[in-house]
């Protein structure tokens, strides 16, 4: 394997943040990465400005809303898909698969799924069902995979400064965490909670009742390797100062680091 950096960050509106992103892209140099919710068209996405960041990029985007895309730093991602198999009554921009520098990388903005009970709920678990299916082919892969992105799903009480005020909320609901959880059970590994599997490690602190300033956050940014690549994992973790910036994203951007040689297992 290659050593690489790979990232996901949902930039909410990469226009309004794309100063965010290159400070970003130019100070940590990851290899690879993975944004959702641009909220653009692909007529208005910033490509010229990411190219001349250093980065080769694939992106579907999406008017107002939604909008996933891939970077590779020096390189040009080769697009495999995008949509999900078996979804293609779905026209909301939420997935992209390209390979880059060696690893099969997919891009996915999860539906929020809120308010629940409601469409958007059932919506939110029908996606869920195909993300399920098609990642189980991923999985199987004997090349290296990578499922990244915002799943918007709290997977455990770990992953919440507190859930006294969230327990309704369709990033907490049983439904949600029990989908999360088959993938795992597929073979996937989370790799922040594989590497910190005690520790509070937070990825989204919303904008309102001063949640950043309280490290008042929630975990639903996760990186989850396949069979093929879960081995090489050194190390994981969150680029926190990007949230602190003026006119942030509510989200920072989550990373992992492969190593060119398995490590042993834990």
């Amino acid at each position: 394997m290659k050593r690489l950096r790979i990232a996901t960050f949902n930039i909410n509106g990469i226009n309004a943040r794309l100063s965010n992103l290159l400070a970003w892209l130019a100070r940590e140099a990851p290899d690879v990465v993975c944004l959702q919710e641009l909220k653009t068209p692909d007529k208005s996405f910033p490509a010229k400005d990411i190219e001349a960041a250093g980065y080769g990029v694939v992106y579907q985007g999406q008017t107002a809303w939604n909008g996933v895309a891939i970077l590779a730093r020096d390189a040009q991602p080769l697009e495999i898909r995008r949509g999900l198999p078996g979804a293609e009554w779905d026209k909301q921009a939420r997935y992209i698969e390209a390979a880059a520098h060696g690893v099969v990388v997919a891009c996915l903005y999860l539906p929020n799924g809120n308010p629940r009970p409601g469409p958007k709920f059932d919506y939110k678990l029908a996606w869920f069902e195909h993300l399920i299916e098609h990642a189980q082919t991923l999985q199987a892969l004997e090349h290296p995979v990578v499922l990244a992105g915002d799943f918007n799903v709290v997977p455990t009480d770990v992953d919440i400064y507190n859930t006294r005020s969230w327990l309704k909320d369709a990033l907490l609901r049983p439904e949600s965490r029990e989908c999360y959880q088959r993938l795992l059970d597929q073979g996937w590994v989370d790799a922040v909670r594989h590497l910190h599997p005690r520790e509070q490690i937070f990825t989204f602190w919303d904008y309102f009742r001063r949640h950043w300033q309280t490290n008042s956050g929630l975990r639903i940014d996760h990186l989850l390797l396949n069979p093929a690549l879960a081995p090489y994992l050194e190390s994981a973790g969150v680029d926190t100062w990007v949230r602190g910036e003026e006119h942030p994203s509510d989200h920072a951007p989550t990373w992992i680091e492969i190593g060119s040689r398995k490590r042993r297992r834990r």
